[in-house]
């Protein structure tokens, strides 16, 4: 590609004392560029852009720029240098295009100095910025369908990722499920239990009681008034057979025995 090796010296004086300082300045500027002292050129042209702000000057510290590599102030001065070889300026301003990769502004650029000047390293330069403009767009199709790829596999990675945590989640959730289920028959098994010994304590204090009820003197038997009568006549009725003497029987048993004689018979 074609570069800029001097710097365009082209400047007005304003005033005699003012321009013959600036021009001291622009000298050494012109110098320092040339043994490549490019920052120190740089320091000096901006030292009197204020007193000089002409075309030229901005022209000269584009040129500055775009060597020391800074492309985006380069930009800027060439910019404010309208005015000046405006086949040059346009020229220079698509190599700093070209050098920061936007391929599109450069092919403008070289455009348009050739309409001031047919150049033909600004044909070649347009030439080599459209197959780079080309491979960029292809190369950012082809990264656009990797980013699509990528993003592509990162959703089906999700997407199984997904399945995994519902699989996961299905699996805890049965296993919740099954042991809820499990508590609630160990609950149930327990309530059975207790309710059935409960039945069979209760039956227990039953039949104590029962046999308590049965070795346990029974009260009289709360009786009318009629038959309260009648115990009382009984009692009295055997009371007094009580009282009487009962008739006597006596029997003579075994060889003792003799033959009974009247009481009133003489013995002889």
């Amino acid at each position: 590609m074609k570069f800029i090796v001097s710097i365009l010296m082209v400047l007005y004086f304003v005033q005699v004392e003012a321009g013959i300082t600036d021009f001291r300045t622009i000298d050494k500027a012109k110098k320092a560029y040339e043994a490549k002292e490019y920052v120190k050129s740089v320091i000096l042209l901006e030292s009197i852009k204020k007193s000089n702000n002409t075309n030229e000057l901005h022209y000269n510290l584009g040129n500055t720029y775009y060597k020391k590599g800074y492309f985006d102030k380069a930009i800027e001065e060439y910019k404010a240098s309208k005015g000046v070889d405006e086949a040059s300026r346009q020229y220079n301003l698509g190599n700093s295009y070209y050098e920061k990769g936007d391929f599109d502004k450069a092919i403008e650029s070289y455009k348009e100095s050739l309409k001031f000047r047919d150049d033909p390293e600004a044909k070649n330069n347009l030439k080599i910025a459209k197959k780079m403009k080309l491979k960029k767009d292809k190369n950012g199709d082809k990264k656009m369908q990797d980013k699509k790829k990528k993003n592509k596999k990162k959703n089906d990675q999700d997407k199984n990722n997904d399945k995994k945590d519902d699989k996961k989640s299905d699996k805890k959730n049965q296993k919740d499920k099954d042991k809820d289920k499990k508590e609630q028959d160990d609950k149930k098994k327990d309530g059975e239990k207790k309710k059935s010994d409960s039945k069979e304590k209760e039956q227990k204090d039953k039949d104590k009681k029962s046999d308590k009820d049965a070795n346990k003197p029974q009260k009289p038997k709360k009786m009318s008034k009629e038959e309260k009568l009648k115990e009382q006549e009984l009692q009295r009725l055997l009371k007094k057979m009580g009282q009487k003497k009962m008739p006597v029987m006596m029997y003579q048993m075994g060889e003792n025995k003799k033959t009974k004689r009247s009481e009133d018979a003489n013995p002889w």
